[in-house]
């Protein structure tokens, strides 16, 4: 388990960073109407953003090379 949290940190920041801002623009900005399906609720933005972070931060991962010998 452990190990799998330090392989995928910058995933998993990228999560919790993408919550927070998701949180904060329900908070400060949201839906005055209701019918935003993104921002009408804040577990649909916090969620989305999740999302969102996660897609971009795991696109700054470096993949490890392969053994050439095998």
């Amino acid at each position: 388990m452990i190990n799998w949290i330090l392989k995928n940190k910058l995933l998993l920041i990228g999560i919790v960073v993408g919550a927070l801002a998701g949180f904060f623009y329900w908070k400060e900005v949201g839906c005055s109407t209701g019918t935003c399906l993104i921002t009408s609720k804040w577990h649909n933005s916090t969620a989305y953003g999740a999302l969102m972070g996660g897609l971009l931060f795991s696109m700054f991962k470096k993949e490890k090379k392969g053994n050439e010998n095998e």
